[in-house]
């Protein structure tokens, strides 16, 4: 039969509602009381479960992730899917254990799911839209954004330093001698690809290097095929630049593919450069040149911030920004400015 507190307060010499403060660990124990306490409870082998823990604490260590995504594929994303990795090591590391769901939409319907479980906290990672925001204050439980932006003051949110990433690629293109660029944006409407674009532009302009719109390809969505047709259609055209600038690595190797089997050399012929450093962007060929974005990083901080607004604490600062850092490989001829080289 399975121990109980009554058991382990009998076997301890002390009151159930000691053992309780001692499971629970709220409310002052002598040190005598709680080694007793500690003592009987390996005795006993109690294991107390999680909904009695959750009961006596009103913490379940229990966190929701909700990954706000409008195109497949979402958990599995080579980006969202390396935050997911961080936050989930470092959560078991903290002893909580995490709910995942995904919304294509920017809806309540993922938020209503987790609330219903019970979460002490969530993390809502990429976009939102000002009345969700509303909706998860309104609903007087603690959460941080990762990778989206918000005008609120009050709300936390964790992102990478895409302004100065785009900046930094255009310097890298500029040190290798690249004047014919051409860029891969990504959906405007979503803060990294826009951010990533505007540091781009603004220093190639510093430079007196004007891009057209005709030189932009605003594709709508952000995957590997979009940088595949990019190349195929620039072909057609007879307008292949010197160098393409994608706004994430997943396009940018979309292009390396129809650049290679187009028989074009890389980067003799044509640099490419992409944004991220997923895992696939030192394994394609050749491998990308890229600017890092800090996933395991974002990750692991949210979770150590979200355990911090769970505690009560919220002298916490409202915007962590992580810095870019510029990856140099084979797909781009290198430049004094590379801080990295693989």
């Amino acid at each position: 039969m399975k121990a109980t507190i009554h058991d382990i307060a009998k076997i301890a010499g002390v009151s159930k509602s000691t053992v309780s403060r001692v499971i629970s660990g709220n409310g002052y124990v002598s040190p005598e009381a709680r080694e007793k306490v500690l003592r009987a409870t390996e005795v006993l082998n109690y294991r107390p479960n999680a909904l009695a823990r959750a009961m006596v604490s009103r913490h379940t260590r229990n966190i929701g992730v909700i990954i706000y995504r409008q195109h497949y594929p979402i958990a599995s994303h080579p980006f969202y899917g390396k935050i997911l990795d961080s936050i989930l090591e470092t959560a078991a590391q903290m002893d909580y254990s995490i709910f995942v769901s995904t919304d294509q939409e920017i809806s309540s319907r993922s938020a209503d799911f987790l609330l219903e479980k019970r979460v002490d906290g969530l993390i809502l990672i990429s976009r939102l839209n000002h009345e969700l925001i509303d909706y998860f204050k309104g609903s007087d439980i603690p959460f941080v954004m990762v990778n989206g932006s918000t005008d609120d003051q009050d709300v936390i949110h964790l992102v990478n330093d895409d302004l100065n990433g785009g900046r930094m690629a255009a310097d890298h293109f500029l040190a290798c001698g690249y004047r014919s660029i051409a860029v891969i944006a990504g959906p405007q409407d979503h803060r990294s690809h826009s951010l990533r674009l505007r540091g781009f532009r603004a220093r190639l302009a510093e430079s007196g290097i004007h891009l057209a719109d005709r030189q932009i390809c605003y594709a709508a969505t952000s995957q590997f095929q979009e940088g595949y047709q990019f190349v195929h259609t620039m072909r057609k055209e007879a307008q292949m630049p010197e160098a393409i600038f994608a706004t994430n690595d997943m396009m940018a190797i979309g292009a390396i593919q129809a650049i290679s089997e187009t028989g074009g050399r890389i980067p003799t012929d044509i640099a490419v450069m992409g944004f991220d450093d997923i895992d696939f962007a030192a394994m394609s060929n050749p491998s990308l040149t890229t600017v890092k974005s800090a996933k395991s990083q974002m990750g692991r901080q949210a979770v150590e911030m979200l355990d911090q607004l769970i505690q009560g604490n919220t002298d916490l600062p409202k915007r962590a920004q992580f810095s870019a850092e510029l990856i140099v490989r084979s797909s781009t001829h290198s430049s004094s400015l590379s801080n990295h080289k693989e």
